[in-house]
């Protein structure tokens, strides 16, 4: 069956969205990832949007997370600061980020890259709203091709928070307890985190990706699970709703050519 990495990724991490749990997402591979559950596994899956769309079922893929679509057959017409209030009262299992920059403790960048923050090499687009999701969601989930600049040893800047500098380092921060970076979904491989030390493992592979191969890819090392599966590669029907229902413009899709 002939999928890109894209694909492979949104259907990998609409696995991971449980039917009756609630999400937080932007516009882009995590609406898609929301979209594709939605239709498939998780027909009651409550999906909030920054600029106040709450639980809309989608009729196709919105450009902004304040596109009228956002709205459509939702529950609730609401704002930024109520999905914020929401996910401050641990009402939010879920939240999608990402950042040009990811740690072994999940820490994301979105800010800068470079040593001087008055002088970058590269001035990104900053917070927005993800270090407050990733404050107050339970779980944070990012979805990211894979390589060792993004993978980095060393954030250039510390955006978003995800286990920080280790175990405790969440609550010793006034961050809510069992909260906290959940899955990497890559084009390489499943990542999460160790329970005890927090740093980050690989859960499983894709389809004829190796160890090595995802290790070269990360510039620290990374922790391996005690059982190493093989990802579950797309579905035809999952594909078949991502390119027709979801997608049907490959506006997302697209982007791996």
């Amino acid at each position: 069956m002939d999928y890109n990495a894209i694909e492979l990724m949104i259907c990998t991490a609409a696995r991971a969205l449980e039917d009756g749990r609630t999400v937080v997402v932007g516009t882009g591979i995590p609406c898609a990832v929301a979209m594709l559950a939605q239709r498939t596994h998780a027909p009651n899956l409550v999906v909030l949007f920054e600029a106040g769309g709450v639980a809309p079922i989608l009729p196709t893929m919105p450009i902004s997370v304040g596109d009228s679509r956002t709205f459509h057959r939702g529950v609730m017409a609401s704002s930024m600061a109520d999905i914020m209030q929401l996910c401050q009262r641990g009402m939010v299992d879920y939240t999608f980020l990402g950042g040009a920059q990811i740690d072994c403790y999940g820490n994301l960048n979105s800010t800068f890259i470079g040593s001087d923050y008055q002088r970058p090499k590269v001035r990104l687009p900053g917070s927005g709203g993800a270090c407050d999701l990733a404050s107050f969601c339970w779980r944070t989930m990012v979805v990211t091709m894979h390589d060792p600049r993004r993978f980095a040893a060393k954030l250039d800047f510390l955006t978003t928070p995800g286990y920080l500098t280790g175990p405790g380092a969440r609550e010793a921060a006034g961050l809510p307890p069992n909260t906290g970076p959940h899955r990497v979904v890559t084009d390489l491989a499943v990542l999460g985190y160790h329970a005890q030390n927090r740093r980050m493992q690989i859960l499983s592979l894709h389809a004829g990706v190796s160890l090595d191969q995802v290790q070269k890819a990360t510039s620290f090392p990374l922790e391996v699970a005690e059982t190493l599966d093989e990802t579950p590669r797309p579905t035809a029907d999952q594909l078949g709703i991502l390119r027709s229902e979801v997608d049907p413009h490959r506006y997302v899709l697209g982007r791996a050519g």
